[in-house]
């Protein structure tokens, strides 16, 4: 897509290692509103994320999907006005992941992203996402954000 993601427009200065547009070395994961409050997201994993036995590496997958699910809640958080606090480059952090890997994941083929939300409040967000690849849903995530508060 040629518009702008999510990551683009309202982190673009972010270095995380999943969805930093600003990281030269990241994902670059670019997600994109589309309809009834879906996410989208594609992927397209490097040799180097092999699990050793030829398939997508579970610790790559948990990243991509709790970075997609973070692109819904920033999205989220800057439509109602839940800025973040002052110093910090966002209103929630992560505070839970609940990944399910259902069949292995394949290296190369560019996957799909999918995220909607359970739940938003201005404490906490409930968002779900999925991995797919081949119209099959590979692994599960049940994200848990955190509004963010510095201690």
């Amino acid at each position: 897509m040629t518009e702008p993601s999510i990551q683009e427009r309202l982190f673009p200065n972010m270095t995380c290692f999943g969805c930093g547009p600003a990281n030269p070395k990241g994902f670059h994961l670019r997600s994109f509103g589309a309809e009834d409050g879906v996410v989208i997201a594609s992927f397209t994993p490097w040799p180097e994320h092999d699990n050793g036995v030829g398939f997508l590496n579970g610790g790559v997958i948990s990243t991509v999907l709790d970075c997609h699910t973070a692109s819904l809640v920033v999205q989220a958080a800057s439509e109602r006005g839940w800025d973040p606090p002052p110093g910090a480059a966002l209103a929630f952090v992560t505070a839970g992941l609940d990944v399910r890997f259902l069949r292995p994941t394949p290296l190369g083929p560019s996957l799909d992203l999918w995220a909607k939300a359970e739940s938003l409040s201005e404490t906490e967000c409930i968002v779900l996402g999925e991995l797919r690849y081949d119209g099959k849903v590979r692994a599960t995530v049940r994200a848990t954000w955190k509004r963010f508060r510095a201690r």
